[in-house]
């Protein structure tokens, strides 16, 4: 009777882990992209207040990815010493500090807060792969799909109503980018409450720690893996800083240039949720790695020849090929590994490489458009990133482990 009692107690209590741990990652999402996304809208804004040149504007989206790139490998080494769920409660701790900073009104506490942001969901952004992956050993593909969906559906809110968000709360830009406050300290009790209750199992973690010594600098796959995050984020992130300008630019409203963001964001929804788990049940995922390149293309060719005319299609091929490529890194890092600690270095490494190359990104696509004064460089330089891009997802699809 007491064994029965025993267990069930102790069932209850996973079944109250696992929950919280889902809860978690779910919140841990909507803090990962909707602080980034949040500042295209109102970047032009922000450029009104400071007398800002594109380029310094374009430095609100590309300091937090130098961020990622200078201290991902950091981190990545750092998680195989500490809990993930300890890493997560400073991540978002401080996010909170760049939050605030960032709206605090100086060009000084701007750029300052920028920075924090960026370092907090870089953090995030390394341990959460290698959590999924040690919380969630039978269901990767579901709960990479989940994370993917929060993630990208808080985006879209971010972008969509950003504009609208400072003018309810009679703040402008600095209320557009300061109520993300409000989900980031949600996020702090849940990670403080799953660090109460989830036991570390440090037995584990010593022995992958002594395993595990293979230098992924000189593995080609982790290479392939690392340029396709970055190749993908390079996309990604010229979108977030600068398509609601190019769509404003060509006559477009600047409320509905940043739904168009949105609507981008929307499409990736169902796409990156379905995507990682088709993909994890493949034994080749090159197939789906086809149709994110035809997409890219697709998308960068209607906006380099028609404008704002297919502006909307090309939003939704945009969100196809994003959350199709942005699921299928995420997946790649469990999927291509064979323990949670080697998924966070190569996540650490991934992300450190990938976001070297991503936070050049915004800088050049509004560098090009200073130049020339036109956009027709800025999409010739993305479709040459989207055939690079192509080139290592199809590598990184192929059947093999590191």
């Amino acid at each position: 009777m007491d064994s029965n009692l025993n267990n069930n107690k102790q069932k209850a209590s996973t079944d109250v882990l696992f929950l919280i741990a889902v809860v978690a990652v779910v919140f841990a999402a909507t803090n990962l992209r909707s602080p980034l996304t949040a500042v295209g809208p109102v970047v032009s804004d922000i450029v009104t207040y400071f007398q800002l040149s594109n380029v310094e504007a374009g430095l609100l989206t590309a300091v937090p990815l130098f961020m990622f790139a200078a201290l991902s490998g950091f981190v990545g080494a750092l998680s195989t010493k500490h809990p993930i769920e300890r890493l997560m409660v400073l991540s978002v701790i401080l996010l909170l500090i760049g939050l605030y900073l960032r709206v605090a009104g100086t060009l000084t506490t701007l750029y300052l807060g920028t920075a924090m942001v960026g370092l907090g969901i870089c953090v995030g952004n390394v341990v959460m792969p290698g959590f999924v992956k040690k919380q969630f050993p039978e269901h990767v593909g579901v709960m990479t799909g989940v994370y993917s969906v929060a993630m990208n559906l808080t985006a879209a809110l971010a972008a969509g109503l950003s504009v609208q968000i400072g003018d309810l709360l009679g703040m402008g830009w600095k209320g557009s980018l300061g109520v993300w406050i409000i989900p980031a300290l949600l996020t702090l009790l849940i990670w403080l409450l799953l660090l109460l209750n989830v036991r570390r199992n440090s037995e584990t973690s010593k022995k992958h720690t002594v395993r595990e010594k293979n230098n992924l600098y000189k593995i080609s796959l982790a290479w392939n893996i690392s340029l396709f995050m970055g190749l993908q984020s390079v996309v990604y992130y010229c979108l977030v800083a600068w398509l609601p300008v190019v769509l404003q630019s060509y006559g477009m409203q600047a409320e509905d240039a940043g739904w168009m963001l949105s609507y981008m964001q929307f499409a990736m929804i169902p796409i990156s949720f379905v995507g990682p788990i088709i993909a994890s049940r493949m034994v080749d995922q090159r197939p789906m790695m086809v149709v994110a390149g035809i997409s890219f293309i697709t998308a960068i060719l209607l906006l380099l020849f028609f404008g704002m005319d297919y502006a909307f299609a090309a939003c939704m091929f945009f969100g196809v090929a994003n959350g199709l490529s942005f699921g299928m890194v995420m997946l790649f890092f469990s999927i291509r590994t064979t323990s949670s600690n080697l998924a966070m270095r190569l996540s650490g490494m991934a992300q450190s490489v990938g976001y070297l190359l991503a936070g050049f990104g915004p800088l050049l696509f509004g560098a090009l458009f200073d130049v020339s004064q036109d956009w027709v460089y800025s999409f010739i330089f993305l479709l040459v990133i989207a055939v690079l891009l192509f080139y290592n997802g199809m590598r990184a699809s192929a059947p093999r482990k590191i």
